[in-house]
């Protein structure tokens, strides 16, 4: 299994007892604020509910996680991404699926590569203003996509801006998860 250190400047979000409501999952309400609000305000102002409310824990098994609908139909690399997940749950073409993974703005943070047993994968969707998600959802009319995920996803991370970098944010996914 293989693991990234997490950074200082990294903020770990779950979900608290009481969760503070996430306007931004209502694609109305998205819609409104994005009429009166330029982009780089409105990504902050959805980011800041977003690690607010916490990740939501509703379904966080990729291959599932209806708020990830959208990207598991799309073909990229010659495979839509659900063929892809099946794929690395059968533990076939380890080589590929770091590489098929980064064209949806998914990446592979840690994964069981043995060749029996579950792969206990983490997966984790980049969220960030530059994310290559963002033009699939925007594609498919789903603008709040950010809200959406944090809402199903099992973690959040987020980073904090700094004078040289923007602000990060990430929706941590599992497939294969070993039950506990």
């Amino acid at each position: 299994m293989t693991n990234k250190k997490q950074s200082p400047a990294k903020k770990i979000v779950n979900a608290p007892v009481n969760q503070a409501e996430n306007p931004f999952q209502n694609t109305e309400f998205y819609a409104r604020m994005r009429d009166y609000t330029e982009r780089d305000a409105a990504f902050s102002k959805e980011l800041k509910a977003i690690s607010e409310r916490g990740a939501g824990k509703q379904s966080g098994d990729a291959r599932f996680a209806p708020s990830l609908k959208v990207l598991r139909g799309v073909i990229k690399k010659g495979l839509p991404l659900a063929d892809m997940l099946d794929r690395i749950v059968l533990g076939v073409e380890k080589g590929l699926w770091e590489p098929w993974l980064t064209v949806f703005g998914l990446e592979l943070r840690g994964v069981n590569y043995a060749k029996t047993g579950a792969r206990n994968a983490r997966l984790a969707l980049d969220m960030s203003l530059a994310s290559k998600a963002n033009t699939l959802f925007a594609n498919a009319g789903i603008p709040n996509w950010r809200s959406l995920a944090a809402e199903d996803c099992v973690e959040l991370q987020v980073e904090k801006p700094t004078e040289k970098t923007p602000a990060k944010a990430y929706a941590i996914f599992c497939l294969d998860a070993i039950d506990n």
